[in-house]
C-alpha cells in the first residue's frame, strides 16, 4: 500500500479571513442565516415539488388493524414482528382488534440477550477490556433492539400472549433506566469475572455468571411483571360473539395459532457492498438472543429483487416486515420519508447523500428502525410510494401510517423479510449453505429499535 505524508496542519488566520470573505460575499447566506434563527434545518430546506407524488393512495394495499405505539422504547422489532402474527390470528378469529403482548416477548428477550452477552464475556475471558470485540460487545451491551431472527428464536422457545394477559408497565414502555441498570450489571461481571481468570479461579465463573442472571431476571420481573404460566383467552370477534377458550400456556397459543409456519420467513438484504457479493447467505459473530436458537441469517439479493419479492407478497394480501434507516428526510408529522423533499444543496452548497455501498462503508447510514409495509403504488409497474405501519401511535404520520418514496426506499431500506415460497430455487438453495461470518460491527449487524 502506497504510503501519504499528510500532514496536520492548523487552522490560520489567513485562512479564516479568506473563509469569511467567501461567506459574506454570497447573500444567500444570510437569507439562510436568518431563515435558520427561529427554523429547524428541515423546514428551511423543505421542497415541495414532490408533494404531488407523495398521497396516500396505493394501487396495492393490505387493509390492517390499527397502530400500535412502542412509546419511550426500542421495541419497533418486536412491535412489527406482532402486527405481521396478529394479522393471521385476527383474521383467523373475525377480530377488530387485537394485539400480542410485546412486553412479554421483551421480557425474554431481555434475559436471553443478557445470558447470551454474559456467555460471549466468558468466551472471550483471555481478551483484554480494550480489545475489539470484547469492546465492541462491553460498549453496545444489552439493548431494546433486534432482529427478526431473534424474534423468531423468542417465541418458538417462551411462545406468546394476548396483550390483555401481560400489559405494559411503566418500565416497559420507557426501557432507559432498566437497560442501564442491566449493562451495569454486565459490565460488573466481566470485571470480576476476569479477575477471577487471571486469579486461576475460573471455576468460580460459573457460579458468578449464575448469580447474575438471578439479578437480572429479578429486574425484569420487577419492571415488567411476571409472565403468565396459563390464562383463557377471551374476545369478541367483529360480529359482537362472545368467545372464551380456556388453559392456554403461552406456548400452546403460540402452536395453535403460529405454530411452524413462522420457519417459512426469511430475512433478506440489501448490502451492495464489495464484502457481501449477492445471492450468499450472511450471519453475524457474538449476536444473537437464543442460545440455542436460530442464528441470525441474511440472504444478500440486489434491490430490483427485494422489491420484487416484497411486491409479490404484498400482493397475496400479506403485510412484510422490513428495516430501514429513518435518520434522514423525514417529517414525521406528515408521515413521509422522500430524499427528493430536501434540497441542502440550494441552502448549503452541499448534499449529504452519497452512494448506498459508501453510506454503508463509511457509517454513514445503516438499519435502524423495523415496520410493516401495507402496500405499494406501481406507477407503470415502477414502485413510486409504499405504505408503512408504523409503531409510533397514532398522533403521528396519516394517524401512525407513513409513506416513503420509491427513491427514499432504494437508499435507506435494508432488510425484509420474505416467505421462502416466493424465493428462487438457487435463492433457497443459497440459505442451506454454510454462513458466511461477518464481524459483530458489521453494518448488516445493527439492530432494529
Amino acid at each position: 500500500m502506497k504510503n501519504i505524508d499528510i500532514k496536520f496542519n492548523s487552522i490560520s488566520m489567513d485562512e479564516l479571513s479568506s473563509f469569511d470573505k467567501d461567506y459574506l460575499s454570497n447573500t444567500k447566506n444570510a437569507i439562510v442565516r436568518h431563515a435558520l434563527t427561529k427554523n429547524d434545518i428541515s423546514s428551511v430546506v423543505y421542497d415541495a415539488k414532490n408533494e404531488g407524488d407523495m398521497n396516500f393512495d396505493f394501487s396495492v394495499e393490505v387493509k390492517t388493524l390499527p397502530v400500535c405505539n412502542q412509546k419511550q422504547s426500542g421495541r419497533c422489532w418486536i412491535f412489527a414482528a406482532c402486527n405481521v402474527l396478529r394479522e393471521k390470528i385476527a383474521k383467523e378469529l373475525n377480530l377488530e382488534n387485537f394485539e400480542i403482548s410485546q412486553n412479554y416477548i421483551a421480557f425474554y428477550d431481555k434475559l436471553e440477550k443478557s445470558n447470551y452477552l454474559l456467555s460471549s464475556i466468558i468466551d472471550l475471558i483471555k481478551n483484554s477490556p480494550d480489545e475489539r470485540v470484547l469492546m465492541h460487545l462491553l460498549v453496545n451491551g444489552v439493548s431494546d433492539g433486534g432482529q427478526w431472527d431473534m424474534f423468531t428464536n423468542i417465541v418458538k422457545k417462551y411462545g406468546i400472549v394476548p396483550k390483555n394477559v401481560m400489559k405494559e408497565t411503566k418500565q416497559s414502555s420507557g426501557t432507559r433506566e432498566s437497560n442501564i441498570l442491566i449493562n451495569s450489571l454486565i459490565r460488573q461481571f466481566a470485571a470480576n469475572a476476569q479477575k477471577l481468570y487471571e486469579e486461576g479461579k475460573e471455576k468460580e465463573i460459573p457460579q458468578l455468571k449464575e448469580n447474575v442472571l438471578f439479578k437480572i431476571y429479578s429486574l425484569l420481573l420487577n419492571s415488567f411483571g411476571v409472565p403468565p404460566k396459563k390464562f383463557d383467552f377471551e374476545y369478541t370477534d367483529k360480529d359482537g360473539k362472545y368467545e372464551i377458550i380456556k388453559d392456554f400456556t403461552p406456548k400452546t397459543f403460540f402452536d395453535r395459532f403460529v405454530g411452524d409456519s413462522i420457519d417459512e420467513y426469511v430475512s433478506i438484504i440489501n448490502s451492495p457492498t464489495k464484502d457481501k457479493p449477492y445471492y450468499k447467505a450472511y450471519t453475524i459473530e457474538y449476536l444473537n438472543n437464543v442460545i440455542e436458537g436460530k442464528p441470525i441469517t441474511h440472504l444478500n439479493l440486489p434491490m430490483d429483487r427485494v422489491k420484487e419479492l416484497i411486491i409479490e407478497q404484498l400482493k397475496n394480501g400479506e403485510i412484510v416486515w422490513f428495516g430501514s434507516d429513518v435518520s434522514n428526510y423525514r417529517d414525521r408529522e406528515l408521515g413521509i420519508w422522500d430524499d427528493l423533499s430536501y434540497d441542502y444543496m440550494s441552502a448549503f452548497g452541499f448534499d449529504i447523500k452519497f452512494s448506498k455501498e459508501k453510506m454503508l462503508d463509511y457509517h454513514e447510514s445503516c438499519m435502524n428502525h423495523a415496520m410493516v409495509l401495507t402496500g405499494v403504488n406501481l406507477k407503470e409497474g415502477v414502485p413510486n410510494r409504499w405504505k408503512i405501519e408504523n409503531s409510533w401511535g397514532s398522533e403521528s404520520g396519516n394517524k401512525g401510517y407513513y409513506m416513503m418514496s420509491g427513491n427514499w426506499f432504494d437508499s435507506y431500506v435494508y432488510q425484509a423479510v420474505i416467505n421462502k415460497k416466493y424465493l428462487t430455487e438457487d435463492e433457497k438453495k443459497a440459505l442451506t449453505k454454510p454462513l458466511i461470518k461477518l464481524s459483530p460491527w458489521d453494518p448488516m449487524g445493527t439492530l432494529a429499535d
